[in-house]
């Protein structure tokens, strides 16, 4: 189910939207067409990212991009709030800020 434990969310509904995949930290991931990143990320594994400041799981907070607890990051460091971007097939992104400095990282 990913390197992060099994999924935090399960898609009761809506399952005949169209497929399709995106890369999250090099995995190959799963999505439907109009889901967010958010919900694509958590439908495949069990945490959006790491807390920068400890090893705390993250996976979003206000869920209406007012907060910022969902960022997640293209591969070419662009930052992206997951909660209010849509999916898109192709996308890859890192869970953990490029070039992160933080002491709690090896």
């Amino acid at each position: 189910m990913g390197s992060s434990g099994q999924a935090r969310f399960i898609r009761l509904g809506e399952t005949s939207r169209a497929r399709i995949a995106l890369t999250v930290d090099g995995e190959t991931i799963e999505a439907l067409e109009g889901d967010s990143l958010l919900v694509a990320i958590l439908t495949a594994r069990g945490r959006l990212r790491r807390s920068e400041f400890g090893p705390e799981a993250r996976s979003g907070f206000c869920l209406m991009a007012a907060c910022q607890d969902c960022w997640v990051w293209t591969a070419d460091g662009h930052r992206l709030r997951a909660c209010d971007t849509p999916a898109r097939a192709g996308l890859s992104l890192v869970t953990e800020q490029p070039e992160l400095s933080w002491p709690n990282r090896a």
